[in-house]
């Protein structure tokens, strides 16, 4: 398996190895970090094996960073993920809110060539 490459990730699940193998740590690092992270909450098949989507393989490549790269500590690393996640949430707007916006300026624009001619 490859390093870890948001580009390389093309299937819908990732077993706990694939996971492990694409940080390079011990499945039993991942499944840590599952434990302590509740925002990574993978599907489990019939067999109870751990089935990993890209967004949780994206969160654990943030936790990887902060913990491993950065010198963070778990809570640490708690923190800024949570706070990482409020301030997104913060600045996202609905949908609908944004095509009424880019409307808007769209009919200035289009008043502003009118108006020139």
């Amino acid at each position: 398996m490859q390093p870890f490459e948001p580009g390389n990730l093309t299937k819908l699940y990732y077993s706990i190895g694939e996971v492990a193998d694409m940080f390079d740590v011990n499945t039993s690092l991942i499944r840590f970090w599952e434990k302590e992270f509740k925002i990574i909450r993978p599907k489990k098949n019939t067999k109870g094996n751990r089935l990993f989507m890209v967004k949780d393989i994206e969160v654990f490549h943030q936790i990887y960073t902060l913990v491993k790269l950065e010198g963070y500590t778990l809570e640490g690393a708690k923190k800024a993920l949570k706070d990482s996640k409020t301030h997104t949430e913060s600045n996202e707007q609905p949908l609908d809110e944004v095509i009424k916006k880019l409307e808007a300026i769209k009919q200035k624009l289009h008043s502003l060539k009118n108006h020139k001619n």
